[in-house]
């Protein structure tokens, strides 16, 4: 899943508030990016930061709803790619960190 946002310092909290509330496994922050896209009718370009956030496909819905809630754009980007496949043990260490803590 990714999202982007154009502050560093709010990249950083949308990525340890999904870790910390184990929407998501991990999350990397990249950037600055350029982004250029059209928004209400023009061409705008900006200077982004790209949260990469990895989460079991079931895990989408909570995640997004968190990115939505504390996210400051209007429409953020929340988008999913599809783990097509990858190491056996990477992709159940994502599904174990994704689960309700003990107690929790």
């Amino acid at each position: 899943m990714q999202t982007t946002t154009d502050s560093r310092a709010e990249a950083m909290d949308l990525a340890r508030g999904a870790v910390e509330g184990r929407l998501a496994a991990c999350a990397q922050v990249s950037g600055p990016i350029a982004s250029t896209y059209w928004w209400e009718g023009d061409v705008e370009r900006a200077e982004e930061w790209l949260v990469t956030l990895k989460v079991p496909a079931d895990g989408y819905d909570a995640l997004a709803g968190f990115l939505t809630e504390h996210h400051s754009y209007d429409e953020p980007e929340i988008i999913a790619t599809a783990i097509v496949t990858g190491s056996p043990a990477y992709l159940s260490w994502i599904a174990d960190e994704t689960r309700p803590a003990a107690g929790g």
